[in-house]
């Protein structure tokens, strides 16, 4: 909680609307209207905008950043022009952004401003764009335009430039203005580039400058190099040094970053030697438990998977679907359906509700058996039981609802398309496209080929998936 009173009311009340499609302005009239002469405070939104932030719901954030600006009038700081083109650029992409760059007047631009439209254009990977404004940055105090510098390093290095980024690294040590971040971002740009030779240079050298922050996640990431060249032994010694440099808050997360990359070189004993470690941590229990699901799943080892299941269930105090969710992932990939079956099944008995993701699962896990019978029911429930900001596998929706149009349920199949479309998985083209693909109004034409659209999915990934 921030030092000023804030309504703790209001507060509640946006923070408890995760659903996307719900707005937070008719939430915010109502309880402006509800608070005669209580205005919110311009401090008190900024404190809004970085909590929906924080929690990723950037388009609740920009509806208050807008409201803020349009009913309360208040004069935004260039921090606060800043954040809301950030936003815009999250929400509604990087043309809409620019254009609301475009508007800013000239007295309110300045590095907030310009970094924020770097990190837009560093995050849509728009290259020639983001070289341009670091121009601009780079006239500003070296000191302060550091975090220009490292968003100009790691988009050299998701797009391959290397030689850009060496060049810009050395100029930032003529400059001294290296921090621990900027090690980092070069370190995992080798990893990415499956340059061992300039990972273990560059690490050496880090090791041995003060400036270079070397902690437990530096050798997680050099062991994710090491694992990836199949050098299993270098990742053993590079996991032995990050479980040494791993203290404080961030104990926990390394434990179970260490846990999983055990598994993925087999190295069981390890797996249950970091668990018996994080079972000590308080008030983390669900987290680590996934950490070693995700490791017994990657293992193979459904003995121990269930072992833990059972011993997660006899101790926790706060039920968290992703347990069962990845248990039941684990069945269905292990072709176990009478399993996971059994297990949903002794869930409900005992009152626990399960989310749409869920039955989603189950209905990809029938398509692949080929029991679409079973996979349009399970369908059906994944649609009406799901949660906010979640949509039904794109693939198994579209095999659903192909099936029921071939074996003329036609009923069946215009029921599936409006659960979507008052759940807001489909858009209103897609739901009409899919309508007359139903009542084959349109020839030559896929369900999954209407359906992908609203997922921003290509052919590639379909091939993939088919």
């Amino acid at each position: 909680m921030s030092s000023f009173s804030f309504p703790s009311v209001l507060e509640n009340r946006i923070l408890m609307s995760g659903d996307p499609r719900t707005s937070m302005v008719p939430i915010l009239n109502k309880w402006v209207e509800e608070e005669k002469g209580r205005d919110i405070t311009q401090s008190e939104l900024q404190h809004l905008i970085r909590r929906l932030s924080h929690f990723r719901r950037f388009n609740h954030a920009l509806q208050v950043s807008e409201w803020m600006t349009n009913e309360r009038r208040y004069d935004l700081s260039p921090g606060d022009i800043a954040k809301q083109l950030n936003l815009i650029s999250k929400v509604h992409g990087l043309e809409q952004a620019k254009k609301f760059f475009r508007g800013i007047p000239d007295a309110k631009i300045g590095f907030k401003v310009y970094s924020a439209l770097l990190s837009c254009y560093a995050e849509h990977k728009s290259l020639d764009e983001a070289e341009a404004i670091m121009k601009k940055a780079k006239e500003y105090h070296p000191v302060h335009v550091t975090v220009c510098y490292n968003m100009m390093l790691k988009l050299y290095a998701q797009v391959g430039k290397y030689e850009k980024l060496d060049r810009l690294m050395q100029e930032m040590k003529e400059k001294d203005i290296c921090n621990g971040a900027t090690f980092t971002i070069r370190l995992n740009a080798y990893v990415a580039a499956a340059d061992i030779e300039g990972m273990e240079k560059l690490l050496m050298w880090m090791e041995a400058d003060p400036i270079a922050t070397v902690d437990w996640y530096t050798y997680t990431t050099a062991a994710n190099a090491y694992i990836k060249a199949g050098d299993f032994e270098k990742a053993t010694t590079m996991l032995k040094k990050s479980e040494q440099l791993a203290r404080g808050k961030t104990r926990r997360l390394a434990y179970e970053s260490l846990q999983t990359m055990y598994a993925a070189i087999g190295n069981k004993d390890e797996v249950y030697r970091i668990w018996n470690r994080c079972k000590k941590f308080k008030n983390s229990y669900n987290s680590s438990s996934i950490s070693m699901l995700s490791s017994l799943v990657k293992l193979h080892d459904i003995d121990g998977a269930e072992n833990l299941v059972e011993e997660w269930e006899s101790r926790c105090t706060h039920f968290d679907t992703r347990i069962p969710n990845l248990m039941i992932t684990a069945y269905c990939k292990w072709g176990l359906l009478n399993k996971a079956e059994a297990y949903i099944k002794r869930l409900l008995d005992g009152g626990k509700k399960l989310d749409g993701s869920t039955w989603d699962r189950f209905a990809s896990a029938y398509r692949m058996g080929n029991d679409m019978e079973k996979a349009v029911q399970s369908m059906k429930k994944a649609i009406s039981e799901d949660r906010p900001g979640w949509k039904p596998n794109p693939f198994t929706l579209a095999a659903c609802i192909k099936y029921a149009k071939e074996k003329e349920e036609l009923d069946l199949a215009l029921e599936l398309l409006m659960l979507c479309r008052e759940h807001g998985h489909i858009s209103v083209a897609t739901y009409d496209g899919l309508a007359s693909y139903v009542h084959s109004e349109i020839s030559d034409t896929k369900a999954f080929d209407l359906i992908k659209a609203d997922y921003q999915l290509d052919e590639k990934i379909q091939l993939l998936e088919g």
